[in-house]
């Protein structure tokens, strides 16, 4: 078992760990000394066990908030799947028809004989031309 040794606050402690997981207890160890440090910048030296108590607490407290946000966000996630979920559900929509107007016969009649009125006058325009 490889030990090590990390720097908290400024002072060492050596730790054992499992083979392989040094790196990740480089990072912890990071993690609790930038909150050692903050304590330390405001408050100064104090007792090692009072230091990392507080620094373990503050952490402690920085996860319960992430894993407040993280739960808030995986609440908004699956009400947003089951949103596309009834979307995707629901049937398709009819395609719109379009319906072919029928002219009643009064108006064709009608428009047909505007259409020889048209024609005539033309004729006569024409005739009148000299055309």
């Amino acid at each position: 078992m490889p030990e090590v040794t990390i720097q908290i606050g400024g002072r060492g402690f050596d730790v054992s760990c499992q083979e392989g997981e040094e790196a990740f207890l480089y990072s912890a160890a990071k993690m609790l000394d930038d909150e050692a440090q903050i304590l330390s910048d405001q408050i100064g030296r104090m007792p090692e066990s009072r230091m990392l108590l507080m620094a373990g607490l503050m952490l402690a407290d920085k996860v319960a908030g992430t894993d407040d946000r993280i739960k808030a966000l995986e609440a908004k996630l699956a009400e947003v799947e089951a949103e596309l979920q009834a979307v995707k559900n629901m049937p398709q929509p009819e395609p719109e028809r379009f319906e072919v107007a029928v002219v009643p016969p009064s108006v064709t009649d009608t428009l047909a004989e505007v259409a020889a009125r048209a024609e005539a006058i033309a004729s006569v325009i024409e005739e009148r031309s000299g055309g």
